[in-house]
């Protein structure tokens, strides 16, 4: 197997001490503007900033139906920083990948039924294959009902506050960890395939 390649620690550090400065901010300006969507998305950031917090050794990573407390993000302390070993990196960044395919799934079955594969006879087929090659492989916890496991259930029974949560937790983690694998990539070019 190939080593990744990891952005420089440096850089790493770098890019958490800017986070850590949007979500402080926007900490701070929420509650006169809950409803911000600007303020709601930098909030968000605190999964980016966790996600890169673990890969420095400094955080433990929640499971996937857990967010970071941004104020607890925000406030760390990047002193003794060292990133982690690059498999364990890569390994985390297929996890996100999946729990992002997931998310983008829902959407996509919501909104376009039709645009299945066709090599599968329902959606329901697709993420319980998914869904159990990721636990094989370590990558997912244990499928409920043939689907991602999260907030105790299948994930097909997510209401919606649930599933804009899921969504929210598994895009900012996948940036985070795209992003660290692809040394000299701008933070925002980082590729989010699913």
């Amino acid at each position: 197997m190939a080593r990744v390649k990891l952005q420089a620690e440096r850089d790493v550090v770098g890019r958490c001490e800017s986070l850590r400065g949007e979500v402080q901010a926007a900490l701070e300006r929420l509650p006169g503007s809950p409803s911000d969507p600007a303020l709601v998305e930098a909030v968000w950031q605190s999964e980016a900033l966790g996600t890169l917090l673990w890969a420095l050794q400094l955080a433990e990573l929640p499971p996937y139906d857990e967010p970071f407390v941004p104020e607890e993000a925000a406030a760390a302390d990047l002193r003794g920083a060292e990133l982690r070993d690059a498999d364990e990196i890569d390994l985390e960044r297929e996890s996100a990948r999946l729990w992002h395919w997931r998310a983008r799934t829902a959407e996509v079955q919501a909104e376009a039924p039709e645009a299945l594969p066709p090599r599968y006879a329902s959606f329901d087929q697709l993420v319980a294959s998914v869904a159990m090659r990721g636990y094989e492989q370590g990558l997912l916890p244990e499928p409920a009902r043939g689907d991602f496991r999260a907030y105790g259930t299948a994930y097909r029974s997510l209401d919606d506050g649930l599933l804009t949560e899921a969504h929210a937790i598994a895009a900012e983690r996948h940036q985070a960890l795209s992003w660290l694998a692809s040394p000299g990539t701008p933070w925002d070019e980082a590729a989010l395939d699913t």
